[in-house]
């Protein structure tokens, strides 16, 4: 069965996500003209013998990938590599790995001369599910997760859910945990799908996962339409975020994107609970239906007092308490910039 294409509006430029049933789309990016490749370096070696042994290693860029890498030295590199093709303007870069990739070859594509033709592969699930769409690129600077960034979308992306399955649990597990908050940020019956959708996602059964990629792409299409430099609606997408970046920063990244957020939801709907906009039977269902299951790995020790200080330094603040984004009845979303720092320490410190 064919999942149809997704067409996203954008003020910069309408880009098309495709759904993509075999690797033929690749022996046609290999084809293109003025292209330059940018591989991850793991997902290369994984997939150079199979699906990827179409590209052309004269036009290709390895690139070693990882969090402490996400930043303007790499893309200085990254020009520096790039330049050695003697590119113009008509430059077809074409990227191919996870969300890193995605930020480092999305800033370059957004910046070498003021934008060139940007075409994006995703890899892991947390960025064919959620990433790929909202033309956001992210840098970390120093200590600060995602300070410095453009919005810049590419023209085309490539979902194939195939080259999943090299994926570690918990890479996979990543993109479930944004899987899991899409559904339930669409209501009710998303999240009644979902929870039955599971098993054969833990499956990696290729229908599944591309008929609720598309879902989550199409959930999250609806926020950045509306909301596309996210000063109003799109903020709600950061449900899970305000406690799960604070998370990954505080224990140096021990825990993965995904799996963060499916922490910091289960934290901001304890404060839900206690604010009297989310029932404790509600919070319960949706605990142990839907976050508890999303959640494979082992939680790392948080010191809450430093997860609370990465909070205070969150773009998304502009008042003096924290900003949260919490789940209420109905599924709702509701964000708050009033939560004071004693009342999410004494959150992470609760028993859950």
């Amino acid at each position: 069965m064919r999942v149809e294409p997704i067409t996203i509006k954008s003020n910069i430029k309408n880009y098309t996500a495709y759904f993509e049933e075999n690797d033929d789309f690749l022996k046609k990016l290999a084809e293109l003209e003025n292209a330059v490749f940018v591989i991850d370096e793991n997902v290369y070696n994984l997939h150079k013998d199979g699906c990827l042994n179409c590209i052309n290693k004269d036009r290709l860029i390895i690139l070693q990938i990882s969090e402490e890498r996400k930043n303007i030295d790499t893309v200085c590199e990254l020009y520096e590599k790039i330049m050695q093709f003697a590119p113009r303007k008509n430059l077809n870069l074409v990227s191919i790995g996870g969300g890193i990739t995605q930020d480092l070859t999305g800033f370059v594509a957004s910046s070498l001369y003021r934008g060139v033709n940007w075409i994006f592969v995703p890899t892991t699930l947390l960025a064919q599910v959620d990433s790929c769409i909202g033309a956001k690129t992210s840098l970390n600077f120093k200590h600060f997760k995602n300070l410095v960034g453009t919005f810049y979308p590419p023209t085309e992306i490539h979902i194939y859910p195939e080259i999943l399955k090299t994926l570690t649990r918990e890479d996979f597990y990543s993109g479930v945990g944004e899987m899991a908050k899409l559904h339930l940020m669409n209501g009710e019956e998303d999240t009644k799908t979902f929870i039955k959708a599971l098993p054969l996602i833990d499956k990696l059964d290729g229908k599944t996962l591309l008929e609720r990629t598309q879902n989550c792409l199409k959930i999250k299409k609806s926020y950045i339409e509306d909301d596309e430099f996210d000063t109003g609606k799109r903020n709600m997408l950061n449900y899970g975020h305000c406690f799960g970046h604070a998370i990954e920063s505080s224990t140096d990244f021990a825990i993965s994107h995904g799996q963060a957020v499916v922490v910091g939801m289960i934290l901001a709907n304890k404060e839900a609970v206690k604010r009297g906009i989310l029932k404790p039977e509600n919070e319960e269902f949706v605990r142990t239906n839907v976050l508890l299951p999303s959640l494979v790995v082992k939680v790392p020790e948080i010191d809450s007092e430093k997860t609370v200080t990465a909070m205070g330094q969150d773009k998304k603040n502009l008042g003096k308490g924290l900003a949260l984004v919490m789940l209420a009845d109905g599924y709702e979303m509701v964000k708050i910039t009033d939560l004071p720092k004693e009342e999410a320490i004494k959150i992470l410190e609760e028993k859950w």
